[in-house]
């Protein structure tokens, strides 16, 4: 391999391997805890995945809105992060009325059960794609975790988990957001019925497999609302690898946008760390607060199935970011 070919390759492992100093399960307790902030209440529990022949159970982040949710947001975070790193956008989609469940996935493991592929993590994929196909099973892993979030936060006059859902994820986590998506279209039908769109955050591709390829391409195929909001190409995202597969794959004429002087933390917002701003960058808050009024903007819209037109092209909210300067209007593919 030539010497520039070797760097795409070590200097974007070496800053994702930095940014897991923090563990991935840390600030968690296994009995779980719970506070409240401007009307949305925190839980954090557990949810049970299954990996070859063992039960992990894996931290889980249960955010409530105060009214009855308006829909369920699979809040996934990025490579070597746990899901503490998402706590701002995750209680900015609660604050506008949805049910956010934001799990910590591991990036490492010997039986190749990650967020990211580095081997083979499509039937852990698979298995993290049950979570949505079974919802609506009393019993199920992610049913059995919502009831203990329901009673951490007091919340009995809940009931089930809403019938519709939005897959949010960044970095990694947006990879895996569109392979469970594909999943679900391909083995769970009706579950796929119930998804209404994806709202990527600087996604990018797994070095290893074709997670992200093959699953955009057969999501192409649908009228699936996918779009991301992503940063310049830099270490930290890969060379922005997976907002060109969107630009590539996408044949519609708006995918999204870029930041741009956005930071691969920006997803993060407030609740990003040391760790993270080393590496990647320190989020400004004209982009942070871009990101967040696009991402649940373009969410509530995919729940809706409305287009809000301050939110796009031609949009008087969208147009003030482009004369700022503060983004760029990311097209997909024309032909």
């Amino acid at each position: 391999m030539h010497l520039p070919a070797l760097r795409k390759v070590i200097v974007p492992a070496l800053a994702a391997l930095l940014l897991g100093v923090v563990p991935a399960t840390a600030a968690h307790s296994a009995s779980g805890t719970a506070h409240s902030a401007s009307a949305v209440t925190k839980v954090s529990t557990t949810v049970d995945v299954s990996c070859t022949v063992l039960t992990y159970r894996q931290s889980a982040d249960w955010y409530f809105p105060s009214g009855p949710p308006k829909g369920l947001i699979w809040l996934q975070h990025g490579f070597s992060r746990a899901n503490d790193h998402m706590t701002d956008l995750a209680g900015r989609y609660a604050s506008a009325g949805y049910l956010v469940f934001a799990p910590t996935l591991r990036s490492a493991d010997m039986f190749g059960c990650t967020l990211q592929n580095i081997g083979n993590n499509k039937p852990f994929l698979d298995n993290v794609a049950t979570w949505f196909a079974s919802a609506d099973n009393a019993s199920s892993q992610l049913a059995r975790s919502y009831a203990s979030a329901k009673r951490q936060a007091g919340r009995t006059d809940l009931g089930a988990l809403p019938a519709a859902f939005v897959f949010s994820g960044h970095s990694a986590g947006a990879e895996a957001a569109e392979y469970v998506a594909q999943r679900l279209r391909a083995a769970h039908p009706a579950a796929f019925t119930k998804l209404r769109g994806l709202v990527l955050l600087d996604p990018v591709k797994s070095f290893i497999g074709n997670n992200t390829d093959a699953s955009l391409s057969q999501l192409a195929t649908t009228s699936l609302p996918i779009l991301t909001v992503s940063a310049p190409g830099y270490s930290c995202n890969n060379s922005g690898s997976g907002t060109s597969a969107l630009q590539q794959l996408l044949p519609r004429p708006f995918v999204g946008v870029r930041l741009t002087t956005g930071a691969h933390t920006d997803a993060e917002g407030s609740s990003t760390d040391d760790a993270g701003t080393l590496m990647c960058g320190t989020p400004q808050q004209k982009n942070v607060s871009a990101l967040q009024t696009l991402a649940v903007g373009w969410a509530k819209d995919a729940f809706n199935g409305a287009r809000t037109a301050d939110l796009y092209p031609g949009g008087t909210y969208y147009a003030s970011l482009l004369a700022a300067g503060t983004i760029q209007t990311l097209p997909g593919r024309t032909s």
